[in-house]
């Protein structure tokens, strides 16, 4: 019985607070705005990739390369 109770008053906050913070904000972004974000999320995300293939690599000539294409994301990251 006690945990319908927990539901209840968990529901009753939850309407009192309303509509929650994030969607607000979302609703106000522009497209452009949007899309830069996905597109650092997604830049994000590769360079976490590079950064992880670069500390398992054994081969020096391929750390170079990862080396190199890390400093590009950076760079494409520092840009937006």
């Amino acid at each position: 019985m006690a945990r319908g109770w927990e539901s209840k008053a968990v529901e009753a906050q939850m309407e009192e607070s309303g509509t929650p913070a994030p969607a607000k904000s979302r609703a106000q972004l522009t497209p452009e705005e949007l899309q830069r974000r996905q597109k650092k999320a997604d830049l994000m995300l590769s360079r976490t990739r590079i950064v992880q293939q670069l500390a398992e690599s054994t081969n020096e000539r391929y750390s170079e390369l990862l080396q190199r294409t890390l400093a590009e994301l950076e760079a494409q990251i520092a840009a937006l």
